[in-house]
Order: C-alpha cells, then sequence, then structure tokens
C-alpha cells in the first residue's frame, strides 16, 4: 500500500546550492558549471513544452462563445 503513496520530491537544486565547493578542482568545477548548465537547458525545453501543452488544452476545452 505504501507503494501507492506519491513520493516526496527532494529539492536536488537545493542540496546543490547549499554544498560547499572547497574541495573540488577547477577542472571538477568546470565539470559541474557544464553538467548544470545542460540540467537547465532541459528544464527550459521541458518548462516550454509544458507551456505549449497548457495552451493546447486551453484552446481545447474554452467555452463556444454564442453569436
Amino acid at each position: 500500500m505504501e507503494d501507492d503513496l506519491p513520493r516526496p520530491r527532494t529539492d536536488a537544486a537545493g542540496l546543490l546550492a547549499s554544498e560547499a565547493l572547497d574541495s573540488y578542482s577547477q577542472d571538477e568545477l568546470l565539470a559541474r558549471i557544464q553538467l548544470l548548465e545542460a540540467e537547465i537547458v532541459r528544464v527550459k525545453a521541458h518548462h516550454a513544452r509544458a507551456a505549449d501543452h497548457m495552451k493546447f488544452a486551453d484552446a481545447l476545452f474554452k467555452p463556444r462563445e454564442n453569436n
């Protein structure tokens, strides 16, 4: 039954933002930057698709005007 319950989301971005970076080398920091930039692109693309989907749904279910 517990498997049916929604899992709480972790705030991965918050965890990353609070992580100490002192132990990382410059190469590791650059690799991290590249990974995070790729993730930003992925999230923006998903956001755009979700916005398009919402526009389509709004247009599909919009009440018709009586003329």
